[in-house]
């Protein structure tokens, strides 16, 4: 038998904004995945959860601590769906704070976004890129049913490669 999940998954209240963006670079960072440290030029669009909320879905998980994680879903047309077409929808910025780190807090989130998928009319698949080094979320995806797709890979840098998943519907 599994055990309850000790937290919800919900859309993200305003007042979460600045400490969702707060956890989501502390992730980033804990998981060596911010080359620049602090001053890595995707640190600020990973802590404008603001930005990303008013043109995708937002969602957290919250624990009797408060958050403890957050993934951006994004449908086609949105700004924030870099990757996805006609379609698509795109998960982004899955993020769980290094302290709730082993409680399916991952997982959780990013089955929140393909049950949200596939409940919008219209969405075929989802698409979704990773740093090549984030293995642990490598792995959550394939749990889920994503397979790798290289066609999506891209270089957002010269020296970083993202790979490519997707997920048909």
């Amino acid at each position: 038998m599994t055990a309850k999940p000790d937290f919800q998954i919900r859309p993200v209240h305003a007042e979460e904004h600045a400490a969702l963006g707060d956890l989501t670079v502390a992730s980033y960072l804990d998981g060596g995945f911010l080359i620049g440290g602090l001053d890595d030029p995707y640190a600020p669009h990973l802590r404008d959860v603001a930005h990303r909320a008013a043109s995708a879905q937002v969602l957290v998980a919250v624990g009797e601590g408060g958050l403890l994680g957050g993934v951006t879903l994004a449908f086609h047309g949105s700004p924030m769906c870099e990757l996805g077409g006609p379609g698509d929808a795109e998960i982004r910025m899955l993020a769980v704070d290094p302290a709730a780190h082993g409680r399916g807090v991952g997982s959780a989130l990013a089955a929140a976004c393909v049950e949200r998928a596939r409940a919008e009319s219209g969405t075929k698949r989802i698409v979704l890129c990773s740093q090549q080094t984030m293995t642990t979320a490598h792995r959550l995806y394939r749990r889920l049913g994503f397979e790798r797709a290289p066609e999506l890979d891209w270089y957002p840098l010269p020296d970083v490669q993202l790979w490519g998943f997707v997920l048909s519907l």
